[in-house]
């Protein structure tokens, strides 16, 4: 019987690897690589997520004006052709040369405005009369206007022409329902005609709004 020492001879010769101590290599390999595997794992389980919503409700806000000629029935006069009537305390059609006449006008926010307001006043007039006429303009604190309150009054315009003017940002509505009175005296020129044909001059209050009431 012929027995094969070659492989004990290289086994004692240490030319040779043992079979368990390879088997102990590539095991150590595959857990190796496991554990790879296994950080891999734990990085996608840890991603997590959140959210966050805010939403808006919107609504838009009030704003107009109105007018009076006795400080105490307001209305809206929004044209031209709706103006509001002064009356003057004379005859506006009965005019004399430097003899000025009043009439009392006040303005407010209506109930509904939700905004202060600041106003201008723009005269405009295409009657041949009106070339001979300028205004002026004062706050009272109270509804009314002659030559006694239009000189206590605290004044807004000083003799404007009433052909073509503006007068800006000349007062401020700051509460809904509170009128500002206002005094207007028209002061005809010494060289109005005799029997000058009668004209209108229409006064329009061009209000802006401004910033939320209280």
């Amino acid at each position: 019987m012929t027995i094969d020492t070659s492989t004990e001879a290289q086994v004692a010769a240490g030319t040779e690897t043992p079979v368990r101590g390879l088997r102990s290599k590539r095991a150590k390999a595959i857990l190796a690589g496991g554990l790879v595997l296994g950080v891999g794992a734990a990085i996608t389980l840890a991603a997590w997520n959140d959210s966050e919503f805010a939403t808006g409700i919107f609504a838009g806000g009030a704003f107009s004006i109105e007018g009076s000629t006795d400080g105490t029935t307001f209305s809206e006069h929004p044209t031209e052709a709706a103006a509001a009537p002064l009356t003057f305390a004379v005859e506006a059609d009965n005019l004399a040369p430097e003899e000025p006449v009043y009439a009392g006008f006040a303005v407010q926010l209506t109930a509904a405005s939700t905004y202060a307001a600041t106003v201008d006043i723009e005269a405009s007039s295409t009657a041949p009369i009106a070339s001979s006429l300028t205004y002026s303009v004062v706050t009272t604190t109270t509804f009314g206007c002659d030559a006694a309150s239009f000189a206590a009054g605290d004044a807004l315009v000083t003799d404007a022409a009433t052909t073509s003017s503006t007068a800006a940002d000349i007062f401020t509505l700051g509460a809904a329902t509170t009128p500002v009175y206002l005094c207007f005296e028209v002061t005809p020129a010494a060289s109005l005609p005799q029997a000058s044909p009668s004209g209108s001059v229409v006064w329009e209050f061009s209000a802006v709004s401004t910033t939320p009431l209280p």
